[in-house]
């Protein structure tokens, strides 16, 4: 396909993923992109399975969202088994072809000069949807950045398969016209030694130049409205509620500080079953933590729940938090820890692999542990916890890294580079 040389001070830019919707960590770094590049003068379309974006720039493929019944029934066929049935081989065919014709439409119908892949060529969530949009970037030579979150040899439930080939052709896939993009440095040392490709760092960002405004009236009812005493602290962990989050550890943290408190809850247990939102019930009701899973009240917009009560965003919670958790094993960045630092909230972190090698030699200042809470990370938080002065200091300090590294400033200049490496100058 030959194409006219756009006008790179104003590309008409396609992203593409399985859904835009929600407070997923994908959604939210897909929305800081285009707010950049937007600023830059570029203009931003959709293409997914689900989206929360206007109608007038979204091009929705229901059958592009992993949880479609049709992808989840598809997918128990794909995982956890070695052979692979034949009608499943045309079942794929049939909805990559599906998925391709939408595409071709897509970046037709838009105009569309720069695709951005999110997350749909890293994890296997849509298999199809991986080799369409792989088949029309080799078809057509769309100048592309693939936008890596997740790598699927990160994940156990995908090692068991039997689709290897199409893991080697589309996740990701290796064709001239693509720049890679990963969010950690350990992830790009692994998609060089596995697949020989090289790729771009971008950490996740946070718009630390524009300090979020202080908490208005609406936020100010979120302790009366969770029911939390003005003597008990809000300790938050605002992830979602899946087994890699090591939230037992925030448990545990809040039933040994031995202060009045309660454990917060912010997302839902998402796409990994319910089996460990069970056990972090049982948990937290075997040490006595009272614990509020407020998922059905944090949004991305207020609002209103059906039965009438307040809808809030994780921006009204932060601010009322008087500690955040972040106990992750395992994460490919650390949104939750960017964001607890924006709103300049104390943070418990286990140091997990990323966080050690990428972010902690930037010079933050968190309350640590290491694969187990111990005596000192307990010392430590209940300090924070009394100490307003040490508080703020904290907080201060590390708001000023994270502008230094972590700002959209930064992912302009790293888009300066990536447009002029596709197109030229």
């Amino acid at each position: 396909m030959i194409r006219k040389l756009p006008d790179i001070n104003h590309l008409r830019i396609g992203f593409v993923s399985t859904r835009f919707a929600g407070t997923d960590g994908v959604t939210l770094e897909t929305k800081k992109w285009a707010t950049v590049l937007e600023r830059m003068g570029h203009t931003c379309f959709y293409f997914s399975g689900l989206s929360d974006l206007p109608e007038e720039i979204s091009y929705i493929v229901p059958e592009a969202f992993f949880h479609h019944p049709e992808i989840e029934t598809l997918n128990k066929s794909l995982f956890y088994q070695d052979t692979r049935p034949i009608e499943i081989t045309t079942k794929i065919f049939q909805l990559k072809q599906h998925f391709k014709g939408h595409l071709y439409t897509f970046v037709a119908k838009y105009g569309i000069d720069l695709l951005i892949v999110e997350n749909a060529l890293s994890i296997p969530v849509n298999v199809p949807l991986g080799m369409a949009i792989t088949e029309l970037i080799a078809e057509t030579g769309y100048p592309t950045i693939a936008h890596h979150h997740d790598m699927y040899w990160e994940r156990k439930r995908f090692m068991v398969n039997c689709v290897w080939d199409y893991l080697k052709m589309a996740f990701p896939p290796s064709l001239p016209f693509i720049k890679h993009v990963v969010i950690n440095s350990v992830a790009g040392s692994q998609l060089a030694y596995r697949t020989g490709l090289s790729s771009r760092l971008i950490p996740n960002v946070m718009d630390y130049d524009h300090p979020p405004a202080p908490p208005d009236e609406y936020a100010s009812h979120v302790r009366e409205d969770f029911k939390i005493d003005k003597h008990e602290k809000l300790i938050l962990q605002p992830t979602r509620i899946v087994q890699r989050k090591g939230i037992e550890h925030a448990i545990e943290l809040v039933s040994r500080l031995e202060i009045p408190a309660r454990l917060v809850i912010s997302h839902a247990a998402g796409d990994e079953g319910l089996e460990y939102e069970k056990r972090i019930r049982d948990y937290a009701a075997r040490l006595n933590v009272s614990t509020l899973f407020i998922s059905d009240c944090i949004k991305d917009q207020r609002g209103m729940t059906p039965d009438c009560r307040r809808v809030y965003t994780l921006a009204d919670i932060y601010p009322n938090a008087d500690l955040v958790t972040y106990p992750s094993e395992m994460e490919g960045f650390g949104n939750a820890f960017l964001e607890a630092i924006y709103y300049k909230r104390p943070i418990v972190v286990n140091t997990y692999s990323i966080y050690e090698i990428d972010i902690k030699p930037k010079g933050f200042d968190a309350i640590e542990f290491d694969g187990f809470i111990t005596e000192k990370c307990i010392d430590h938080a209940r300090w924070v916890l009394e100490d307003g002065a040490a508080v703020q200091e904290m907080t201060e300090k590390n708001y000023h890294i994270a502008r230094r590294h972590y700002s959209y400033r930064i992912l302009e200049r790293h888009f300066n580079s990536l447009i002029t490496e596709l197109f030229g100058d």
